[in-house]
């Protein structure tokens, strides 16, 4: 079992029926699927738990929608500049922001 899975690996037949799934909804394989369903990189190799093969069936079956791929970017873009914005010193960012118009007090 793949490092992070955490529970039995899923039945041969739970992945063929998941695949099969995944083909009428027009993904050939786990890994072209992989952003629209949010699949992890070991599960985009077609490796899955029982559970959360059972809760990707659930959801094909149900058919609850894709994740749209435009927001998943945008969230990793947003998660990324926060993360570069945490490292800046405090007073780069106020005068870029003082550069922009704004008005900036001390806390």
């Amino acid at each position: 079992m793949a490092l992070g899975a955490s529970g039995p690996p899923a039945s041969a037949k739970q992945i063929s029926y998941l695949q099969a799934l995944l083909e009428k909804a027009g993904y050939a394989t786990f890994r072209e699927a992989r952003r629209a369903y949010g699949l992890t990189q070991r599960q985009a190799g077609g490796k899955f738990t029982k559970q959360e093969a059972s809760a990707l069936i659930d959801r094909l079956v149900n058919g609850e929608p894709e994740v749209d791929a435009e927001t998943v970017r945008a969230e990793q873009a947003n998660d990324t500049h926060a993360l570069v914005l945490r490292g800046m010193p405090a007073q780069w960012l106020a005068d870029e922001l003082i550069r922009r118009g704004w008005q900036v007090n001390e806390p």
